[in-house]
């Protein structure tokens, strides 16, 4: 059987414990699941247990997946702020259209918190859910071979899929980093994990963790302040990790199983002085050091895979509940995003989702496989604390209450999708894989996502592949909800429309589209059976009403001293993302290999203006040499080279110019690594991360640094242990 795109028969919940490949390798055609046929599409990598236990990362996944082709750590915008805060994004398309999966189910808890004016959220994201320990492997899922999932996968996937002992066994693991330079963060972690059968029908596993990374020193940016008169941007944040996850999986057949499962995390933060922009006051500088937000995650999911003659199934019900527990901050001017009280809030998000997807082979001329699939998402919230903002003056804006204790703190949304995609094997060396996905929309309505994708055999070792699809994500609930009010006295108003005497409002919009992104890849792959494998992939996403807060009015409103304006969140009506990626592994000898994979940005730009749609390089080149000195020890030399940064030349929220905007020059960082097992049931890793010592300083808050929004830690030193038993 030839190579397959897999975008169709593909069950992303699905757990194959034993099917595991490094980026874009083949697998061998045995018996093709439908998780093994996704491994075959272009723009997918995957990382091991194995990979994550020789460069193990200090408490949060990303910093692996960043190594990925196609991957960066960037914030949703290029504005700059919450720099540090940055997050997992796939193919230049922002971190809010990267779908974090665990084992096969969304995770939404990130869309709790409030998403500032420029589209920005003070958040670590979705990948620290799940201690690293507990992961079998993480899929990374880019372009077309992502766009089936549906509200949120413009750019791609990340599916964490944990570990299912096969018998009675356990592990501990334990970390410790510390930094050279003291006015940095170190981490100390660490986690279990034991499960197996209870009887011969019924399995359980019991997953844990506890991790510390303390923050940087609040003046760590001091002397790269690039403005003097303002205060110096905050370094990364500390934060402490608490996670328990249980399992129980009953078969009562070989041919069904069931699992129930719970889990429950607590991320509090460890506060480092961050602010959304250069504000400052008493209040604020006094909770340095201190915990002042906290998130705490439960979920509770019931999941069947089945075995039957006509095919194979997979349905699932999720309830995940996060409480975003934080200090008050300002939500108006200069002030907003910034702590100004002692009092906390809490916003309560609630998320149900559910899944049925089933795989039926056919033989109808052809061998093909087809997949349907139904799946719900729905989202409730309950917020007193983002909408506190009131209308000065009397002003009166359409459907938005003019007094916060009027307003409606709950707001929800929720949509059906339906989706079928069929692997056609039209002769041995051909395969075709049309798809289509609907799906409708409390807010906006219906919305089809159509596909089309090929593989081709040119030899046996060298395959062509292709894919398009359109791909959307939807409003999140602050963009949609007119009671979510930003107010600028002035300053903030846009450059075209300045202040009135009224000042500025931003509304959300309840009549917004989805954000639309048409998906297109070609590309070429070579392996052997001597291991090696190199690939070059083409990518172009076409994007359309990506979602922004407006820069023309929508109308105005007299008010005492003047006319106050007021802007929506809107629809931008183009944007275009293309590049390309590469990967090359090299088999030198039985005990050494080199492994390599770059990414090149060739266009990421809003064509409103030309302005970058996220702060990443220009390119990206991870590259790492593997010995394996004897059976029970390796070491691992690894570098990645980061090409320069572009900065906005406008600003994200008023329009005007940055003035003297600076790029963020390219830099190297080199890590080492050795592993050794000192026998059937130790681990023993060490490593230096950042070898030559290259530290990366903020610049300021916002485009006043231009690109240098974020720190790159100096050299650092860790140790892990795990013991087996």
């Amino acid at each position: 059987m030839g190579l397959l795109v897999s975008l169709g028969a593909t069950s992303v919940g699905a757990q194959d414990a034993s099917v595991t490949t490094t980026d874009e390798t083949e697998l061998k055609p045995i018996v093709l699941t439908a998780d093994q046929q996704l491994k075959q599409a272009p723009g997918v990598s995957t990382i091991t247990a194995d990979d994550i236990a020789k460069t193990p990362p200090a408490n949060d996944i990303s910093d692996i997946i960043r190594r990925m082709p196609g991957a960066n750590l960037t914030g949703t915008t290029a504005s700059g702020q919450r720099g540090n805060q940055r997050q997992i994004e796939l193919r230049g398309m922002g971190p809010e259209n990267t779908l974090i999966l665990i084992d096969g189910k969304p995770v939404l808890s990130r869309n709790s918190v409030r998403m500032g004016r420029a589209g920005e959220r003070d958040s670590r994201g979705d990948t620290n859910w799940v201690p690293a320990d507990a992961i079998e492997r993480i899929e990374v899922i880019r372009g077309p071979a992502a766009a089936r999932y549906g509200s949120g996968a413009a750019g791609g996937v990340v599916n964490i899929i944990t570990k299912r002992p096969e018998k009675l066994s356990g592990s501990v693991t334990t970390y410790l980093s510390v930094p050279q330079h003291s006015a940095e963060g170190g981490t100390r972690r660490g986690s279990f994990i034991v499960g197996g059968p209870i009887t011969d029908t019924m399995s359980f596993r019991l997953t844990g963790g506890i991790a510390r990374t303390d923050p940087d020193d609040s003046d760590i940016n001091a002397e790269a302040n690039v403005d003097p008169t303002s205060v110096a941007a905050a370094g990364h944040e500390g934060v402490v990790n608490k996670d328990i996850r249980g399992l129980l999986t009953f078969e009562p057949t070989g041919d069904h199983a069931i699992d129930l499962e719970a889990a429950f995390s607590r991320q509090g933060n460890i506060f480092a002085g961050d602010r959304q922009l250069s504000q400052t006051n008493d209040v604020l500088d006094s909770m340095i050091g201190k915990e002042t937000n906290i998130m705490k995650r439960g979920t509770l999911s019931l999941t069947h895979r089945g075995t039957y003659d006509f095919g194979d199934s997979m349905s699932y019900i999720q309830w995940e509940r996060t409480l975003n527990k934080r200090l008050l901050e300002g939500l108006a001017g200069s002030p907003e995003g910034s702590i100004n009280s002692t009092e906390f809030g809490t916003i309560r998000l609630d998320n149900l989702t559910a899944k049925s997807e089933w795989d039926l082979p056919l033989d109808v001329i052809v061998p093909q496989t087809m997949t349907l699939g139904a799946e719900f998402r729905g989202e409730w919230m309950d917020d007193a604390v983002s909408n506190r903002q009131v209308l000065n003056g009397g002003a009166v804006i359409p459907g938005t209450e003019a007094d916060p204790a009027s307003r409606d703190p709950k707001t929800d949304a929720w949509m059906i999708g339906l989706y079928a995609e069929d692997n056609i094997e039209v002769t041995d060396r051909l395969m075709l894989t049309p798809g289509v996905r609907f799906d409708h929309h409390s807010e906006f309505g219906p919305n089809w996502s159509p596909s089309l994708n090929a593989s081709y055999d040119l030899t046996e070792t060298v395959s062509v592949k292709a894919g398009i699809a359109r791909a959307f994500k939807a409003p999140n609930l602050y963009q949609l909800n007119p009671n979510y009010v930003y107010y600028t006295r002035g300053n903030g108003c846009p450059i075209d429309y300045p202040n009135m005497g009224g000042g500025c409002y931003v509304v959300g919009n309840p009549d917004l589209k989805p954000e639309v992104s048409i998906n297109k890849e070609i590309g070429v792959n070579y392996h052997d059976d001597l291991g090696w494998n190199a690939g070059l992939t083409y990518f172009h996403n076409d994007y359309k009403d990506r979602i922004a807060s407006g820069l023309v009015p929508e109308g105005s409103s007299t008010v005492t001293g003047g006319t106050a304006q007021y802007f929506q969140w809107y629809n931008v009506p183009e944007a275009v993302v293309s590049g390309l990626e590469a990967n090359l592994t090299v088999p030198i000898n039985d005990v050494l290999t080199w492994t390599t994979n770059a990414t090149y940005m060739i266009e990421s730009k809003d064509k409103r203006n030309g302005q970058p749609l996220s702060l990443v390089p220009e390119y990206t080149v991870n590259t790492w040499l593997e010995w394996q000195a004897k059976e029970d020890l390796s070491f691992i030399l690894s570098a990645t080279r980061y090409g320069k940064t572009e900065s906005p030349t406008v600003t994200a929220t008023t329009g005007g110019t940055v003035e003297n905007p600076e790029t963020r020059a390219a830099y190297t960082l080199v890590n080492v690594a050795v592993n050794y097992e000192l026998n059937e049931h130790f681990h023993l890793g060490a490593g230096v991360n950042n070898v030559f010592d290259k530290r990366l300083f903020r610049e300021g808050s916002g485009n006043a640094a231009g690109a240098n929004t974020y720190n790159e830690p100096g050299r650092t030193f860790y140790v892990s242990l795990t013991a087996k038993f």
